[in-house]
């Protein structure tokens, strides 16, 4: 069973995009992936295919509406009903490449891309629509975070990547920043690559790599690296009560 992406949007000539070139552009020809990309103003019930409406209560700007949204989702879920809903949203829950994973492994995710002001706020519960924020930033609509979404999962994807261990040593897998990377030349304006990568010395190579992963992720990310703290510590103490028992 290959992953299957729905994105449901206001713009479907924006899929797939980059996603139809590179490494996963040839794994959708390669039937790994697939996508269909819906246009939510089809599921409008007036003869002017409206789909958003004025704030309840006022303000700038303009609210896509609840039962165009709803009856959308229901199209893409009748198709896939095993597919978690995700809308693409600033105040949704920032998405760690933990979640990704587990999107990755399952049959595929319905994508809702918002517009304007943003979504009804019923369709989150009435529609069980998990909220999911790509960064601490405004976008002008879904559909660049839908995008990137999918390409974060489509990559994880069996046979995608060349080899099975390119996105075992990427930053956020292990909690922490990926180290540093060179290649030739060896010497550039006058800057060198570290002595120990020239080596040999696969040890220390590892050892290297390791530190400064830990080192420029407690300057570059202190939330990251605090979290990673906390997850050892966890796992010692379970660690030691396993010895205990």
């Amino acid at each position: 069973m290959s992953f299957h992406a729905t994105v449901l949007t206001l713009y479907p000539e924006m899929f797939p995009g980059p996603l139809g070139i590179s490494l996963a552009g040839r794994a959708q020809s390669e039937g790994k992936w697939s996508l269909e990309a819906v246009q939510i103003r089809d599921f409008a019930a007036d003869k002017h295919k409206t789909v958003d409406d004025t704030p309840a209560g006022g303000g700038a700007g303009m609210v896509l509406r609840v039962d165009v949204l709803a009856a959308a989702v229901d199209y893409a879920r009748a198709a896939n009903p095993d597919a978690p809903v995700l809308a693409m949203t600033p105040r949704g829950k920032p998405l760690t490449q933990a979640r990704v994973r587990e999107l990755a492994a399952g049959p595929g995710v319905i994508v809702l891309c918002g517009r304007f002001e943003g979504f009804d706020e019923r369709i989150f519960e009435g529609r069980g629509v998990e909220e999911v924020s790509v960064g601490d930033i405004v976008l002008s609509g879904g559909e660049p975070a839908a995008l990137m979404l999918l390409d974060a999962c489509i990559r994880l994807l069996p046979g995608v990547m060349g080899a099975a261990s390119s996105g075992a040593e990427e930053s956020f897998e292990n909690g922490l920043l990926e180290y540093p990377h060179f290649t030739r030349p060896a010497m550039w304006e006058g800057r060198t690559i570290p002595e120990v990568l020239r080596s040999g010395d696969h040890a220390k190579i590892e050892g290297w790599r390791k530190s400064r992963s830990e080192v420029d992720t407690r300057l570059r990310r202190p939330d990251l690296w605090e979290r990673h703290c906390d997850a050892r510590v966890q796992s010692a103490s379970g660690e030691q009560a396993k010895k205990k028992d």
